[in-house]
């Protein structure tokens, strides 16, 4: 059995508090979470650092390319798009490029939220856009101890990295 392994990343910076039409900005989305509590990220789509890093992370083993290429943010159909829809269709073109999913790793790095404390709801979440086994999926949340603008709590970087097998 051949193994890939591919590599994603994502980064966003947080919102402000009311959107350019005066109206609330987004909720924070990371791994089809919520938190409600936290301001969204500035996207295209909903944001979702964590899917998106996840999903380059799936395009670059199978070599299909990157997220921009399959959901381009100059694109209005994709505006405000749901990134664990984007997440699952990319999780079936990759098993219908011939592949299965074997593992993702991600580090959400940010000041706040606390990433712990909604991890297993996360990977849940993330299992079953892709149809794997929520224990084919790690997640974890490191801070930037205040260095940098993520330190600064401005925003969110994510990194992943996954293995693919070939069926």
């Amino acid at each position: 059995m051949r193994m890939r392994i591919g590599y994603g990343y994502d980064s966003h910076r947080f919102a402000l508090p009311k959107d350019s039409d005066g109206g609330a900005a987004k909720p924070l989305v990371l791994g089809g979470v919520e938190f409600p509590r936290e301001p969204g990220l500035v996207a295209h789509s909903d944001g979702d650092a964590l899917a998106h890093a996840i999903i380059d992370a799936l395009l670059g083993a199978a070599a299909m390319g990157d997220i921009g290429a399959l959901f381009p943010d100059t694109d209005p159909k994709w505006s405000g798009a749901d990134s664990m829809k984007m997440l699952e269709a990319v999780a079936k073109k990759i098993r219908a490029g011939g592949y299965a999913i074997g593992n993702i790793d991600a580090t959400v790095i940010c000041e706040r939220p606390s990433i712990r404390g909604a991890a297993e709801m996360i990977r849940e979440r993330l299992a079953g856009a892709m149809s794997i086994g929520k224990g084919r999926i790690s997640v974890k949340g490191k801070t930037n101890e205040g260095m940098d603008d993520i330190g600064a709590g401005l925003g969110v970087a994510v990194h992943a990295v996954c293995l693919l097998e070939e069926r």
